[in-house]
């Protein structure tokens, strides 16, 4: 079988998606070649009954645990910064990115994963009261010690990651090789961001996919369907993608999907896919998943994707 590109989101397995479902949603995923699995410590704290994350960890260690030799075939990624200090406090006071806080946040995740090594960790958002050059080589032991294979960089500044590439490259450790940001075929108004989109480099720009490209970094995407206002009628784009050019890109989605037969979100991962921009899922249902699964295995024909690529 074909290993899928696609990530599966589980950032709120454990809180508004019960456990049953959630293990259904790992375990169709396996089943269509799907390899990458995306959490982070802090999912889902808004959620949460105690105000803090680690249920979606949790979820994971448990679905593992039941599945002998499934970790063999899945790769873990999880994140470190962005765990409330307290109940109610984020995003003013967050664990952050000093070793200290890598350390803890990280032994934590191990535990509740249930395994001894992830095979991507990211840095979930920027810290600039902790300089980038402690932060790497915090995580710098961690690889060493064989617990972190990958490390990415979740909601960074371009030029925070080159200082942090240069570093890692200098001392001799794994360099920042992925992105973790927001994209999808639409492009909010400059200046706006998504709802609940508060880091202020949370959005796929063209200076860090510029950046991606000329180093060779894999770019991630989250909310990649617009939490299903593509296709679901009951569900409205949101207030920032209400431009011109907004109007000409749907214009082309939707003779797109008229020629494919397929839905519209379909062929905005098979978009994603064909700029090599990898999308995470993060649905709550079977269908939903079935549908993103199809979705980034559409070939897009050269012209067609031209068309879908002319509107500013």
């Amino acid at each position: 079988m074909t290993n899928s590109p696609l990530v599966l989101g589980a950032m709120m397995f454990g809180t508004t998606i019960d456990e049953e479902t959630s293990f259904a949603l790992l375990d169709r995923f396996v089943e269509s070649g799907g390899v990458w699995i995306d959490t982070a410590d802090c999912y889902s704290f808004w959620a949460s009954e105690s105000g803090h994350g680690g249920d979606s960890e949790a979820v994971l260690g448990r679905w593992l645990a039941a599945r002998p030799g499934v970790r063999e075939r899945v790769r873990i990624a999880t994140k470190a910064g962005a765990e409330p200090r307290w109940p109610g406090s984020w995003p003013a006071q967050r664990a952050g990115l000093s070793r200290r806080a890598i350390r803890d946040a990280f032994a934590g995740s191990l535990r509740r994963l249930g395994v001894d090594h992830v095979d991507m960790l990211w840095l979930h958002q920027e810290d600039r009261t902790v300089p980038i050059e402690r932060t790497v080589d915090a995580v710098a032991e961690l690889v060493a010690d064989g617990s972190v294979g990958r490390v990415g960089a979740s909601n960074h500044p371009a030029w925070r990651v080159e200082r942090a590439r240069r570093h890692a490259l200098d001392t001799g450790t794994v360099p920042i090789d992925a992105f973790q940001l927001s994209a999808t075929y639409l492009r909010p108004r400059p200046g706006t961001q998504p709802p609940g989109n508060v880091h202020p480099f949370g959005v796929l720009s063209d200076e860090q996919r510029d950046y991606a490209v000329e180093h060779g970094i894999e770019v991630w995407a989250y909310t990649p369907l617009l939490s299903g206002a593509y296709d679901n009628p009951d569900k409205e784009l949101p207030q920032v993608y209400d431009h011109p050019a907004t109007t000409a890109r749907l214009a082309e989605l939707d003779k797109a999907a008229a020629d494919l037969g397929v839905p519209r979100g379909q062929v905005v991962l098979a978009w994603l896919l064909a700029h090599g921009i990898r999308p995470i899922l993060g649905g709550s249902k079977l269908h939903q998943l079935d549908s993103a699964l199809a979705g980034v295995g559409l070939e897009l024909p050269a012209e067609l994707l031209a068309r879908l690529d002319a509107p500013v």
